[in-house]
């Protein structure tokens, strides 16, 4: 279970604030986010070849001068999706019937979890492949556009696969979900 500091940086609140009432708000909302949210990951490998600014993965070509900087000298990424599932954005309506505070700890906690899922995922990667993973790097940051996502969605059938799908903007729902490439090196 992530930790009250760890909720705290999400709300952007000094790690040694006394508020009782909080860290009570904070300690309810994370026993029902964990006793009702269910993450759920996948990922494929593919080979990759990296250019000066693109990155071409299972015949799609994705431009972008970074991921291409964060993949150079990889033979090979990793293609992965998690989420927090529905249950999550249930949840944060919910809360926003009742109260801003919990909403705000909801997303702070939400916020968490998912990095902690895609965590979690990388471990389980680096130990399954026995090597070194590269930085994750997502479709909106920097110069690798949004609109990767509907590429990206081919790659690996993500919809069918853990229930996550695109807006007409992009963005993903259920909202607390990530996609992202992994660099591979020094692969046994």
């Amino acid at each position: 279970m992530i930790e009250t500091k760890e909720v705290l940086k999400y709300l952007r609140t000094a790690s040694g604030v006394e508020d009782a009432a909080l860290f009570a708000l904070i300690e309810q909302c994370k026993q029902t986010a964990y006793a009702t949210v269910e993450p759920r990951t996948i990922y494929e490998i593919f080979p990759c070849t990296v250019g000066e600014t693109f990155t071409k993965i299972a015949g799609i070509r994705f431009e972008s001068r970074r991921l291409a900087d964060n993949l150079r000298g990889c033979k090979k990424a990793v293609v992965f999706a998690a989420t927090l599932g529905t249950e999550a954005d249930r949840i944060l309506r919910s809360a926003g019937a009742e109260s801003t505070a919990a909403v705000m700890v909801y997303q702070a906690i939400f916020a968490a979890m998912v990095e902690e899922v895609c965590d979690d995922l990388e471990q389980s990667i680096k130990t399954a492949l026995h090597c070194n993973l590269r930085k994750r790097y997502s479709p909106g940051y920097y110069d690798l556009k949004l609109e990767t996502q509907k590429d990206f969605f081919k790659l690996i059938d993500i919809t069918k696969r853990i229930g996550v799908t695109l807006s007409e903007n992009m963005l993903m729902i259920p909202s607390k979900s990530v996609t992202a490439f992994i660099g591979v090196e020094n692969e046994d």
